[in-house]
């Protein structure tokens, strides 16, 4: 009866659609196995909501990338910084859960750090890419790791950051229970016409940036190969209003689909991705991608400096290989988009070949993980 009466308080931010998603299992499993009453409260989208966290401000606001962006959005986003610290220093939660979004979550990590409020960090900042130097300050202003890849928790550990490999969250989740043909009829294509996926991402900067040149690829596809279908899922931090002035100006017809991606990565014959966790999900389908991404000039001249890794999509990065063609700023041309992706679906070696090296990638993730992530959430509350 106690704990009914003085529920312990979790803190969780989640800053995108993934994010959202991840949060979200989170919050149904610590709920589903936990004996005592634990009240969440924070940043997140319609998922964690219905996992039953009290969301202080929706995730798709703060969905932005690259550097001009970030200092475009910043005074929105300082805003909500700062009413999230003042939610720490006036509540007290017994635990912060931080998923990803690391420019924003370590800096509310450092208040939660002087609040004397624990920090559970789940799903690593890209350190390991990119700005290695900030271990220094996770060290200092987190304490637990809980990590997605095996090869980070070495990385972590040289450093002397506490680190506990949770498994990927996607392992098993990442299935459809449709044939390709029952995809194809559920969402009303014929399966004896091309269908593709545009997947142009989940932020409202990605969709401005990217959305415009698929449509424009899709129409030199459509040019070569007529009565191609197109299906394009809605990321949960969009609406379609958002997408529909994009959709306005294209000569080809696009399907818009809600709440479903594994079962529109199953319908189509290849998929046109924008990279970014979307992009591992569909090698562990095992649709065929080509991988794309546009940033502004000077983000990208920045990332150039300091990105250690040789690639952008995360299935490359696992295998450690080019396993899927990566268009990458002038490369993302639609000319270069459809070209690369007519290739790809005129190979049946090269398309074989890439669904063998997806089978390595989901290989090398089913490494079994000391502990789940909810466990480790919960031994944490248990300390408090």
């Amino acid at each position: 009866m106690e704990n009914d009466q003085h529920p312990q308080l979790v803190a969780i931010v989640a800053g995108e659609a993934s994010g959202d998603h991840h949060g979200a299992d989170l919050v149904s499993k610590i709920l589903a196995t936990s004996s005592k009453s634990i009240r969440f409260c924070g940043i997140g989208g319609s998922h964690m909501k219905a996992a039953g966290v009290e969301i202080l401000h929706n995730s798709a606001h703060l969905a932005v990338i690259g550097l001009v962006e970030i200092l475009s959005h910043f005074r929105k986003v300082y805003k909500v910084l700062r009413k999230m610290r003042q939610f720490l220093k006036e509540s007290r939660p017994d635990l912060l859960i931080l998923i990803d979004y690391p420019e924003f979550n370590l800096r509310l990590a450092k208040t939660a750090k002087q609040l004397g409020i624990k920090v559970l960090y789940y799903i690593s900042p890209q350190i390991w890419a990119w700005r290695e130097y900030r271990v220094h300050q996770i060290k200092k202003l987190v304490d637990m790791m809980a990590v997605i890849f095996p090869f980070e928790v070495p990385f972590y550990d040289r450093a002397g950051v506490p680190v506990c490999f949770v498994g990927h969250p996607l392992k098993n989740k990442v299935k459809s229970n449709l044939t390709r043909n029952k995809a194809l009829t559920k969402f009303g294509l014929e399966s004896h016409h091309l269908t593709l996926g545009l997947f142009p991402g989940s932020r409202k900067s990605e969709i401005k940036r990217i959305l415009p040149i698929l449509i424009q690829a899709a129409e030199k596809i459509s040019l070569k190969i007529p009565n191609t279908q197109y299906l394009l899922p809605l990321a949960s931090t969009l609406t379609e209003t958002e997408l529909a002035p994009y959709l306005a100006k294209s000569t080809v017809p696009i399907k818009v689909i809600s709440h479903c991606p594994y079962d529109v990565m199953v319908a189509c014959d290849s998929i046109i991705a924008a990279s970014g966790t979307v992009t591992l999900e569909i090698a562990l389908i095992g649709a065929p991608m080509i991988v794309v991404y546009k940033v502004k000039a000077f983000t990208y001249w920045i990332g150039r400096l300091l990105i250690k890794v040789k690639y952008i999509a995360l299935c490359n990065i696992i295998a450690e290989e080019l396993v899927v063609p990566e268009l990458i700023q002038a490369e993302a041309s639609p000319e270069h988009i459809a070209e690369e992706t007519l290739n790809l679906l005129q190979n049946e070696n090269k398309v074989k070949a890439m669904k063998e090296k997806f089978e390595f990638v989901k290989a090398r993730l089913e490494i079994p993980s000391q502990i789940n992530i909810s466990n480790l959430a919960l031994e944490m509350l248990n300390t408090v």
